[in-house]
């Protein structure tokens, strides 16, 4: 992926993800897929700039919250086989 790996699930309790108003109702899909991305245009930049990757922990709590592992483990093989729809 892009130069460097998302970091691996922390152990311990993970607070569910706060309300986002740009995904009002009930279906969390585009919720999913937007932090997915969010994430990794996140870890991307980070890593441009030459700083730490912390601050997309976030990103990446929720998508993991929010995303069935299968989705999650096919966008990666996406991104690795450059297939992947989603603009990083």
């Amino acid at each position: 992926m892009l130069g460097a790996e998302c970091p691996k699930p922390c152990k311990g309790k993970w607070p569910t993800p706060p309300f986002d108003p740009r995904f009002p109702n009930q279906n969390q899909t585009r919720n999913c897929y937007q932090n997915f991305l969010d994430c990794h245009r996140c870890i991307k930049t980070m890593n441009r700039r030459g700083k730490s990757t912390q601050p997309c922990e976030y990103y990446f709590r929720v998508y993991h919250s929010l995303c069935p592992i299968s989705w999650v483990q096919r966008w990666k093989e996406q991104i690795k086989d450059g297939t992947f729809a989603g603009k990083i």
